[in-house]
């Protein structure tokens, strides 16, 4: 049912609007908020993500137990679609990259330089930076907000996944250092095997002797960030030229959107003979 589930998710990503409906963050992070400047849970990191993070992921496991009784188990299908749409990441990544794309492409690097921190994040001392800068926000988010849960939601189920999005969501919206540590070291852990399955995947579709170079000193290599491994090796596999204004600078994001994509399949590919296998 997983191989399914993920062919549904595709889908549903490519021609339907479910996964903004689904992805509604405003209790969880209302919670959250609360939780991290109450008085009793201010100074207790691990009781917040306890509370934030384990209590949800218990109760669909729960649910799923239930559910998984009745009807031979199909009953859990729309469960497992409905809690992988919600743990893919947030927001639309080719969207987002638009505006920072034309300035880019138009030569602009003041506009481009704007765009980038405004929607991206992404603030830089000059234009190398910012285009590098960039490539690393492509490759992260593909990273975070597909690869990493698909590899967790095929492994270990919904749970799993669920667990990782709400992870991110802790580092990413906290506001208390010992929260957002805390669930910065969960996350590490978390990230540590897709990350490098997807790097492994970059040398199968991409240079397979640059990336096997770093690979070889990185591979366990634990303080390493999971953001600059999947930015140093999908730049290599890639074989991104130095970075440059105009269309030949865009087609860099190009080039590593189509490693992206080609690494995609591969995982499919692999998932689908996993559950021929077993």
């Amino acid at each position: 049912m997983s191989f399914l589930v993920l062919l549904f998710a595709v889908w549903i990503e490519k021609f339907s609007g479910l996964r903004q409906r689904v992805q509604r963050d405003g209790l969880w992070l209302r919670e959250l908020a609360k939780l991290e400047s109450g008085p009793r849970t201010q100074t207790r990191p691990w009781l917040v993500l306890a509370l934030l993070v384990l209590l949800p992921v218990l109760l669909l496991w729960l649910l799923l137990v239930v559910v998984q009784s009745v009807a031979y188990g199909w009953l859990g299908l729309p469960i497992h679609l409905l809690v992988l749409i919600y743990a893919l990441g947030r927001g639309d990544l080719l969207t987002a990259l638009g505006p920072f794309r034309d300035a880019w492409r138009r030569g602009d690097e003041q506009a481009a330089s704007h765009v980038a921190e405004r929607d991206l994040g992404v603030v830089a001392e000059d234009g190398e930076q910012l285009l590098e800068g960039v490539q690393g926000y492509l490759l992260w988010q593909a990273y975070q907000s597909f690869f990493a849960v698909i590899f967790w939601y095929f492994l270990l189920g919904p749970v799993a996944a669920l667990s990782y999005r709400l992870l991110a969501l802790a580092v990413k919206n906290g506001k208390n250092p010992a929260v957002v540590e805390r669930a910065g070291q969960l996350r590490h852990a978390f990230d540590w095997v897709p990350v490098r399955l997807l790097a492994a995947s970059f040398a199968l579709v991409g240079n397979f002797v640059a990336v096997s170079r770093v690979m070889l000193h990185e591979l366990l290599n634990w303080n390493i960030s999971a953001a600059e491994l999947v930015k140093k090796t999908g730049q290599i596999a890639s074989e991104t030229p130095a970075p440059v204004v105009g269309a030949d600078g865009v087609a860099s994001l190009d080039a590593i959107w189509e490693l992206l994509l080609r690494s995609a399949i591969v995982w499919y590919a692999g998932f689908a003979l996993w559950t021929l296998l077993l």
